[in-house]
This record gives structure tokens, sequence and C-alpha cells, in this order.
């Protein structure tokens, strides 16, 4: 008789494990990257343009920093997060001598040195196994103060293996809605093959504790409507 687990309690090896930055080295170093789009995605080009002073940003997950390049450019002060070392030197070469504050660290035990006003999401949430979305909500929710604003896209459909692993609209809600109103919501029409027809691009604003949630959607508007509330 074998002594060995059952397979569904079996531990799998770390680069089998979307968690473990081995599964990510795996895939930078063997070039298997079918969520890096190459570019800076229209949605978030516009965004950016809408904003009336440069935000303090942070992106976690990011990869090979296409939007980290793009914001520094612009004069953004940037913080590219990575907790897979495979992924930052990737990043490094798309950066090149940029002036971003690239970090391997983990999202989750990251100590930041000042307070974001913006935090990017795209290919982050939905790498994450479901087991760790309530602490991606929650983090999120202590990384940006009052006013900060979670923008990026959303992989919004029922696709449960991953990843990319599929996030409902309600479980989405149920992860921000406490701490965050909803702003933008839009459909995204230039999806790189993996997202196509299920990515959301979407714009939270962060709530202060007690807020009123009508007030904080009319201060927010303002706010990336180009007006200082």
């Amino acid at each position: 008789m074998s002594d060995s687990p059952p397979s569904s309690t079996r531990i799998k090896p770390d680069d089998q494990r979307p968690e473990h930055p081995d599964f990510w080295c795996k895939r930078f170093g063997e070039g298997i990257t079918p969520w890096d789009a190459g570019c800076v995605p229209n949605a978030f080009a516009d965004f950016v343009v809408r904003q009336p002073a440069p935000l303090d940003t942070l992106i976690p997950g990011c990869g090979s920093a296409w939007e980290a390049r793009h914001l520094v450019d612009l004069g953004w002060p940037v913080t590219a997060l990575d907790f897979s070392p495979a992924a930052v030197a990737t990043a490094r070469g798309v950066l090149g001598d940029a002036a971003v504050d690239l970090v391997c660290e983990d999202f989750f035990t990251f100590s930041p040195r000042r307070p974001y006003q913006l935090l990017y999401e795209r290919a982050f949430l939905c790498a994450l196994p479901r087991k760790l979305w309530p602490d991606w909500g929650r983090r999120v929710a202590e990384l940006l103060p009052r006013g900060g604003l979670l923008a990026g896209y959303f992989f919004v459909c029922d696709q449960p293996k991953g990843p990319p692993f599929g996030i409902l609209p309600g479980q989405l809600d149920e992860l921000l809605a406490p701490n965050f109103t909803r702003i933008e919501d839009a459909a995204v029409d230039d999806s790189i093959p993996v997202f196509a027809g299920c990515e959301r691009w979407q714009v939270w604003w962060r709530l202060a504790a007690g807020h009123h949630t009508a007030s904080g959607e009319a201060q927010a508007a303002d706010r990336t409507s180009g007006n200082r509330s």
C-alpha cells in the first residue's frame, strides 16, 4: 500500500502554484507570457491623460512593466512591484534607466515608504488563487488612503481554472464595496487573446470609514473628470 497522500491533498511543486514566485519565474524563463500585451492598453492611457496631475502609483504584479514605463515617461512617480525575480529582470529590460522604483517583494508583505494615490490593476488579481482574494481586497484598502484610486482591468467571467481565474461581478463587489465605490465600468475593446471578451475597465474610489457612498461618488466623479474637489 502506498504511503503517499491522495492527489486531492498532495502539495504541488512550487513551479505549479501561482501563489509562489517559482511559478512565474518558470514562465518568464521559458518565454510563456500570454498575459503580456507588450504595450499600454487604451483605457489606461486615456485615464492617465484625464488626470489633472501625476499620481503616485503602485503597480503590483508589474510583470514586464510597460505601464510603469509609460507613466514615468510622463513624469509620474511609480513603484513597480513583483515577487518573481525573473519578472523583475524582464521589467528592468523594458524600463532601462527610467526612474521607476522597481521592487522585488511580495505584495502582501511589502512595506511602502509613502502612501499611494493610485493602484493600477491588470493581470494581478486574476493571477491569484481564489483563497487569496479576501487578502487582496483588504491589502488594496490598506495601501490607498481616502480619495485614492484603484484603476485597471478585471477578468470578469466564470472561468474556474487558471490563471487567469475569472471573477463574477458580485464577487468583485464583495471584495471592494466595503471600502470603495465604483465610478467607472466599461467593456474593453483591445484585450489580448487570453482576456478577450471578459475584461472590464473599472475605477474604484477609496472611501473613508463611514463615508456616505453618494457623496463619495460625486467627489470621485469630479476627481476623474479633471476637477479638484
